[in-house]
């Protein structure tokens, strides 16, 4: 993985509480797997920073990489690789990530 690349993830993961790698953007998603992320991250009515991979070939490979994890969405929260739409669908069902968000100081809205 080329070093700029890596470096300006470590910058993304760290400067922003929550950060989400997906394809698309937030307000329009480009895979179902991206959007269902989204909706769980505004259920929680969570910040977060996003970053469109489809844009950016380098960081579309370079985030696989450096997760070592090969599938796109990518949620990180402080720092900390949460997983991608499955895991973060099954912790969002069972009340953890908002456990794991609240723990980690991220405001979140209870849900209902």
């Amino acid at each position: 993985m080329a070093e700029p690349i890596a470096q300006r993830i470590e910058s993304d993961i760290t400067s922003n509480d929550v950060m989400l790698y997906m394809k698309g953007t937030p307000v329009f998603p480009q895979c179902g797997f991206s959007a269902r992320v989204i909706q769980i991250l505004q259920a929680l009515e969570v910040p977060f920073k996003s970053a469109n991979v489809l844009e950016d070939e380098e960081l579309r490979e370079g985030i696989k990489a450096f997760s070592q994890w090969p599938t796109i969405p990518q949620l990180y929260v402080k720092g900390e690789f949460i997983g991608g739409c499955d895991i973060v669908t099954e912790m969002f069902q069972a009340g953890e990530l908002e456990t794991l968000l609240k723990e980690n100081g991220v405001p979140v809205k209870a849900q209902a």
